[in-house]
């Protein structure tokens, strides 16, 4: 018999399991190949699609639905039981999905497969969520697809800690940011634009994530996993599996609390964006529609660049936790400017320093939260679906705790005073991690 040639040693150790240039033989750990020439375009063109239907939905088609069907009166109550109702369902849906995706078996690999069934499910229904005109069923709707979507990022975020060095998780982090700002701009574009259509807009979106998921993970094949080694499915351990003692994992869970405290003060002014430029600024419904999408566009090539620069500056000299610090102080000095300036001017200004500060932050933080998940390796693709909830949490949260913040203390200017503070608490809450410098 033939000696079969020893596997190509591992050419890094990633924290999902090993980079390696050729095929696990069966019975070796998973592993993944290592970044080829299309994936860097792919992630881009990726996370462009999801985050462009984010921000179409959320921004501009949700809210403007809910207002039509509903009345301008009763939108914050009616765009907040929507929403909350969907964070209900939502908490643990990355951590589910990624740790369905650290077992999967398949000759797909192990991200593969939920990233289809996730943008299937999710765009599917988005071509129905346009025609509802019932609250209950918009509610219904926007909680599977949430989770749907959820299914798609948790093994697209993961694809970081798969295919990539650490010296080299800046620059794939920061590709990954550069899709979120083009994407939040693109899409808010196109919602904008098609507002008055948004059944068209729903569907254009789900169309879209459905074609580039199949089309990335055609393009970007990762090893089969079929024939790897599995311990054996024990349902105690797979949910105690979801909890990390903050005891043994200080930099675990100081990094869960910084990511929780930067989103919650970010998406609390953002999330309500359409009905502060109505209601703090003055603007009609079509105005306010047109000026998101100029708010949108002023902060797109700041956040570009500080996202570019930010990632291969982070890598270069090895560190992270300073740019966190610097993305919260630009983030904090953004939103003091609509309490200087309570009009658009004041909005434009706090749009370009926040699509800086924000920048800096989106090209740094992913790449820290691979430096600190407590296992070694098989669990990455859970951990970082956990951590991903505390940017699910906040974002879930804040129409919420913004209708709260409006309705009781003071006003829609009182959002900028809670987003100040807690941008300046998170860059506390990154002080105290040790293992990333």
């Amino acid at each position: 018999m033939t000696a079969q040639p020893a596997p190509d040693p591992a050419l890094d150790l990633a924290p999902t399991g090993l980079i390696r240039s050729t095929t696990p033989a069966p019975g070796e750990p998973p592993a993944s190949p290592p970044a080829n020439r299309r994936l860097l375009p792919s992630m881009l063109v990726g996370g462009l699609t999801l985050f462009a239907t984010y921000a179409g939905l959320i921004a501009i088609l949700l809210p403007t639905q809910i207002q039509v069907l509903f009345g301008e009166k009763n939108a914050e109550a009616n765009l907040a039981v929507v929403t909350t109702t969907s964070f209900v369902f939502t908490l643990f849906a990355q951590p589910l999905a990624g740790a369905f995706s650290d077992r999967t078996r398949s000759r797909f690999g192990r991200r593969a497969p939920w990233m289809v069934i996730g943008a299937f499910v999710g765009g599917i229904l988005l071509l129905g969520m346009g025609s509802l005109t019932q609250l209950v069923w918009i509610t219904i709707f926007w909680v599977v697809i949430q989770v749907a979507l959820n299914f798609l990022q948790a093994p697209l975020t993961t694809i970081t800690a798969d295919r990539f060095p650490r010296s080299k998780r800046g620059g794939a982090s920061a590709m990954l940011g550069i899709g979120m700002q083009l994407g939040g701009m693109i899409g808010v574009m196109v919602a904008s634009a098609l507002a008055a259509q948004f059944g068209v807009a729903y569907s254009i979106f789900g169309i879209g994530v459905i074609i580039v998921t199949v089309l990335f993970v055609v393009l970007n094949r990762d090893w089969s996993s079929k024939d790897a080694p599995m311990e054996p499915f024990r349902w105690g351990a797979f949910f105690t599996g979801f909890w990390v003692n903050p005891r043994k994992h200080p930099d675990f869970a100081w990094a869960f609390a910084a990511r929780f405290l930067l989103i919650l003060g970010y998406f609390v002014v953002s999330s309500y964006q359409l009905y502060m430029l109505q209601k703090y600024i003055g603007l009609s419904l079509v105005d306010a529609q047109g000026a998101v999408l100029t708010l949108t566009l002023v902060a797109f090539v700041p956040t570009l660049l500080a996202i570019g620069l930010s990632g291969w500056w982070s890598d270069k000299v090895g560190r992270r936790k300073v740019f966190i610090y610097v993305a919260s102080v630009i983030m904090a000095v953004g939103f003091i400017m609509p309490l200087v300036m309570p009009n658009m001017t004041g909005m434009i200004v706090m749009s370009v320093i926040n699509g800086v500060g924000f920048g800096v932050y989106m090209a740094v933080d992913a790449a820290l939260m691979t430096e600190v998940l407590p296992n070694a390796s098989g669990a990455a693709a859970k951990d970082l679906g956990i951590l991903n909830v505390a940017t699910n949490i906040p974002q879930a949260l804040s129409p919420s705790i913004a209708l709260l913040i409006i309705s009781s203390l003071g006003g829609y200017a009182m959002l900028f005073v809670f987003a100040i503070v807690f941008v300046i608490l998170a860059a506390i809450a990154t002080a105290p991690i040790k293992g990333v410098r």
